[in-house]
């Protein structure tokens, strides 16, 4: 397959689809960004220990998530949290770190990776700490909204972080996807914490959090060990965007709370019909905004003001590679759509329709969790030789499938018949996706954003888990309203005496749906990826010419 030159971090930006007059307006718009400062000489067991304490902090980004999930019965009756309240321990948490990344990515970027890293980190101990000695149901939400808030600022600065440790090289698809793998790694380790103490004692979900805080801790001591010291920006104007800030986090905090809370407070009612109104005008003022900021820096130069500081995220990110980055966050968007809304159902199903125990129903998703490592070393392996089209199209196909099985899935039959086989192949987007797609976005933005775009690739998949898991919850409780109508059933205000059979259909249903995210992704890749090339390096790779990044061409001076 020929390699299109428009993703190659080689090429001159020319190629990327821009004319010469926009290559020139691009110079301008990043004459005073920092330059790409080269990786400083280190040892091999310090190079580790970066990979190391990068994953590890997204190991307990995605254990914090999957710890709670499997314990919220038992929190519920420990400090009498009533259930329809419960979801917030989780919502809160993925609302404040999903609508934060942008705006954290941004501010690791100006002043510091390792400071963001340090600091979300740190963030995270102390409010585990905290929710681990909590009684009050409205505490716990409060500081898990504050602990999401660390995990914002540590995750975008961990991918640049890694981006800036280990240039374009086999050492980078090697990090991307040891990173990649800290989810399915933290998504077991959370899964069997939480199901194992859930299942002992009603008050040991509280040794989750300390569990936590003491992760945390381990990363924050690592971190200051193993990690370079940061290249701050040099820019002249290192001002930041505070009001595109607010609008985009305001925006995103209303419409991700839509998406979780419509589907049970009613679509229809008014302060749902408010939040999504008010939060959609939001988010477009926020791209009006960063237009003209971005217009701004490429006109005249003017005096500074409060109303041109350098945008938060730059409009012309999402047409890099000729628009391909766009294509790879829609696509990140949609396979996460289906991929957490399959975890859901699939674990509702397990507990509330076979009512398996925490323990067992943990058990059924550990082939999940081996075979996320194992996708992250295949694409470490063979991302040097194969395209990237084929990473994508292949996982979003595979997780297509696993959603398709589990739809068709009858409740006589073995684990083994349909549960089983599902669950090995759901990952193989998720895990494809993200590392495959972080190397690919790595390659395609500047040295000094990489903090930024990891946070908007992040932002993409939150915000990606929220809307799968709207639209499938429609489409369930639709099902199973209808069905149990069928039957001569009306169901009460928590649908608990809907009939069993109404229930299969309904998962069936929102399984059915949750396929439909992947396989849209996979389309998407066919079309507008098939000329991507391959986006990995060889072993024997020396760093030449042809692996400088975009502004390394585009005139930056280097030191």
């Amino acid at each position: 397959m020929e390699r299109d030159p428009s993703v190659s971090d080689a090429t001159p930006d020319r190629q990327l689809g821009h004319s010469q007059s926009q290559d020139l307006a691009i110079e301008k718009l990043e004459k005073h960004d920092v330059p790409h400062h080269p990786s400083p000489q280190r040892s091999l067991a310090r190079s580790i220990a970066i990979v190391a304490t990068c994953t590890a902090g997204m190991l307990v980004n995605t254990s914090n998530a999957t710890s709670v999930s499997i314990s919220l019965p038992q929190i519920g009756k420990a400090i009498d949290i009533q259930e329809d309240q419960l979801q917030w321990l989780l919502s809160a948490y993925s609302l404040s770190s999903a609508c934060l990344l942008l705006f954290f990515g941004r501010l690791a970027d100006l002043y510091g990776r390792k400071k963001g890293f340090l600091i979300g980190m740190s963030w995270q101990l102390v409010f585990a700490l905290g929710i681990g000695f909590s009684s009050n149901g409205i505490t716990m939400d409060v500081l898990r909204a504050f602990q999401g808030m660390g995990a914002a600022a540590a995750m975008p600065a961990a991918l640049g972080i890694l981006a800036h440790s280990f240039p374009p090289s086999r050492a980078r698809s090697i990090a991307f996807a040891t990173f990649a793998a800290g989810a399915p790694l933290g998504g077991a380790f959370g899964n069997i914490v939480g199901g194992v103490v859930t299942q002992l004692s009603a008050e040991h979900w509280r040794a989750t959090f300390f569990l936590a805080a003491g992760l945390s801790a381990m990363c924050v001591v690592s971190g200051i060990l193993s990690f370079d010291p940061d290249n701050i920006s040099s820019e002249v104007d290192a001002r930041v965007d505070w009001i595109g800030a607010m609008l985009v986090t305001s925006g995103l905090v209303l419409i991700v709370f839509v998406l979780g809370q419509g589907p049970t407070a009613g679509w229809k009612t008014p302060y749902i019909i408010a939040c999504l109104v008010i939060g959609v005008i939001l988010v477009g003022i926020f791209i009006a905004w960063e237009y003209h900021l971005e217009k701004s820096a490429l006109g005249p130069e003017k005096p500074r003001s409060f109303w041109t500081p350098p945008p938060l995220m730059k409009l012309s990110i999402w047409g890099r590679a000729k628009g391909r980055m766009a294509v790879i966050l829609v696509i990140a968007f949609l396979n996460w759509s289906g991929f957490i809304a399959w975890t859901f159902w699939t674990q509702l199903y397990y507990q509330n329709y076979l009512g398996l125990t925490p323990v067992l129903t943990m058990i059924r998703f550990i082939p999940m969790f081996v075979m996320g490592c194992l996708c992250n070393l295949i694409v470490a392996m063979v991302v040097s030789r194969l395209p990237l089209v084929v990473f994508i199209v292949l996982g979003t196909v595979v997780t297509g499938c696993a959603c398709v099985l589990f739809a068709l899935i009858d409740p006589s039959a073995t684990y083994w018949a349909f549960g089983f086989p599902s669950t090995t192949m759901i990952v193989f987007g998720a895990d494809f996706v993200y590392s495959a797609g972080t190397i690919f976005v790595a390659k395609i933005v500047f040295p000094h954003e990489q903090s930024l775009a990891g946070g908007l690739f992040q932002t993409m998949t939150q915000i990606g888990t929220a809307f799968g898991l709207t639209i499938t919850t429609i489409v369930f409780n639709t099902v199973v309203d209808t069905e149990s109508a069928k039957l001569g059933v009306v169901l009460n205000s928590s649908g608990t005496n809907a009939p069993s059979s109404a229930e299969l259909q309904g998962y069936r249903s929102a399984q059915w749906t949750s396929a439909a995210f992947p396989f849209f992704a996979s389309l998407l890749a066919a079309i507008f990826l098939r000329k991507v090339g391959i986006i990995g390096h060889s072993r024997h790779a020396e760093q030449d010419p042809s692996e400088q990044t975009i502004t390394e061409q585009e005139g930056d001076p280097q030191p």
